[in-house]
């Protein structure tokens, strides 16, 4: 019983060890979605993953023996990430080239071929994007990261403001002032705003602080409140 206690503990300490160690590892390598990785990517994660599992696990592993082996192909990552910046050589002959699947509206059977892909695979991929018709499609690329980017054809292309000579104010993003009753000064220093306004603005508006699910302010002065009890209100400040 003791040493059934004393491996559950083992296997507690290594599940943070590891979690520690991939967390680490991850901000190195930077933030990449799983539909972004290339094949590289894809296999570095593969790896990293089951060495921290066996590392968890594993109570014969050793913990220095799993750390190393994350930081080591963590490191790799890392450096051919920064290789791939700076050689477009190397960059083609690890993470690869985007390859064109339809051009001027006419499917490359080659290049399908090449690419593992058949016509099912692509015109399920031009569905999910949208193209029920694939005589729209003008041209479609399958990127490195396995990816397709599709371009309509210019007819049937959306117009744009540009297109239809409109003149739009710039919106930007909006910032989070407040978040679950949480004041975030450094988002009030980013819109040049101090506490006591905030504070007064939502007094006017009949909130108290602890009230506030959300509260935000954009480009144009706007400042929005989300309520806890499901309320908004909305405001231009400089009326």
């Amino acid at each position: 019983m003791e040493k059934e206690i004393v491996d559950l503990l083992d296997v507690i300490l290594r599940c943070i060890v590891s979690l520690v160690t991939l967390f680490l590892v991850t901000k190195m390598i930077g933030k990449k979605q799983v539909s972004q990785f290339s094949l590289f990517d894809y296999v570095i994660g593969i790896s990293i993953g089951n060495f921290a599992a066996e590392m968890a696990i594993n109570l014969d592993s050793s913990y220095l023996h799993g750390t190393v082996a994350v930081i080591v192909f963590g490191l790799v990552a890392y450096l051919v990430s920064l290789i791939t910046m700076k050689s477009l050589r190397l960059r083609k002959l690890i993470i690869g080239d985007p390859n064109i699947l339809i051009k001027d509206g006419k499917i490359l059977y080659n290049s399908l071929k090449k690419s593992k892909f058949d016509i099912n695979d692509l015109l399920e991929e031009a569905r999910i994007n949208g193209y029920f018709d694939i005589s729209d499609i003008d041209f479609a690329l399958m990127e490195a990261n396995g990816k397709i980017s599709f371009l309509p054809k210019p007819e049937n292309q959306n117009p744009t403001n540009k297109d239809l000579k409109l003149i739009q104010n710039r919106k930007g993003l909006c910032v989070n002032l407040i978040i679950d009753g949480q004041i975030i000064e450094r988002a009030l220093k980013d819109v040049h705003k101090d506490e006591n306004w905030l504070l007064h603005e939502i007094k006017v508006k009949g909130y108290k602080l602890n009230e506030i699910l959300l509260a935000t302010i954009d480009l144009e002065e706007n400042f929005k409140v989300y309520g806890k009890n499901v309320k908004d209100k909305t405001y231009n400040v400089l009326n």
